[in-house]
């Protein structure tokens, strides 16, 4: 039990010392109102390619509702467009512009330098280290959620 404390423990130092609750993370990152939820977004709709609104709502572990109004809200800001699906006009299918991949670009180099600092300190063994206890983290997680049936941890 003490180890499953330290984990709980760590994890949220993680989150706080990572600046994942930083509100001014915008401004500092890619210097556009976008907040953690949105950015998820983005990363989702990048990583899926052209993915349906109900894809990325069920992959965010997100109800279709409160999907639907940031995905307004990114909409309007034009970082994404939607498109009727050709195989069902039922569908709306979501892609990145080109101000939506600069936002992902820019965060994306934020974040690199943000671990590259973060590394900087460690030896080569303790970032292998880290890398592959994220995986075996991560791959937990994704057991757990199917175990549990749970959609938010996939």
């Amino acid at each position: 039990m003490e180890t499953i404390r330290s984990v709980r423990e760590e994890l949220q130092l993680f989150v706080r010392r990572f600046g994942l609750l930083n509100a001014s993370c915008c401004e500092e990152c890619c210097g556009e109102q976008v907040s953690l939820v949105q950015g998820h977004i983005l990363f989702e709709i990048r990583r899926a390619g052209n993915p349906s609104m109900q894809q990325v709502a069920e992959e965010l572990g997100m109800d279709i509702t409160t999907f639907s109004r940031q995905a307004k809200s990114i909409e309007a800001k034009g970082l994404v467009e939607r498109q009727i699906s050709p195989d069902d006009r039922r569908v709306s299918l979501l892609r990145l512009t080109t101000a939506g991949e600069e936002v992902m670009a820019r965060i994306d180099r934020y974040m690199l330098e943000r671990i590259e600092k973060i590394f900087a300190s460690m030896t080569v063994f303790e970032r292998e280290t880290v890398a592959r206890s994220l995986e075996l983290l991560n791959g937990a997680l994704a057991r757990a959620a199917c175990e549990d049936n749970v959609a938010c941890c996939k």
